[in-house]
Order: structure tokens, then sequence, then C-alpha cells
């Protein structure tokens, strides 16, 4: 059965709507790094064990990681879709 331009163009929006919250995440995760680099700076010169704390900043970079590539599909998802209204 064909897609029909109101479902393509229904599936546009709703990865349109991904690609902003892709967006919000990737930059609100941005933050919490930067957030928790601080937070390592500020016990490290205290004294504190910062192994825990620069361990949750690997892990946060990773999951941004992951975050920044989920968003390169969305993208490439709109693209499509884009095609396929445009063809419609």
């Amino acid at each position: 059965m064909a897609t029909s331009l109101a479902e393509w163009t229904e599936q546009l929006r709703t990865e349109q709507r991904l690609l902003v919250k892709a967006d919000r995440d990737i930059e609100e995760g941005s933050q919490r790094i930067r957030d928790q680099e601080d937070r390592v700076r500020e016990l490290t010169a205290e004294g504190h064990d910062t192994r825990q704390a620069e361990r949750l900043v690997d892990l946060l970079k990773e999951t941004l990681v992951e975050w920044e590539r989920h968003r390169v599909l969305i993208e490439q998802r709109v693209t499509y879709l884009r095609r396929q209204v445009e063809a419609g």
C-alpha cells in the first residue's frame, strides 16, 4: 500500500518535533557536563577524591555522543520525508 501525502506530512511533523527535542536534550546534556566539570574542579580544589565525579563526566560525554548520533539519524529522516512531501 502506498503512503499518502497526508501520512508523509504527518511523519515529517513528528520527526521535526523529535529533532527539536533532540536539540534541546543535547544542549541540556552539554550543560550537565559543564556543571559536572565545575563540580570536579571544586572538589579538586578542596582536596577531595574526584574519581567518581570524573567517571560521571566521562559517562555524560559518552551519552552526549550517542544523542548526537541519534540526532543525525533524525535529521536524515527529516530530509527524506521532506523529499517525499515535495514529490507528493
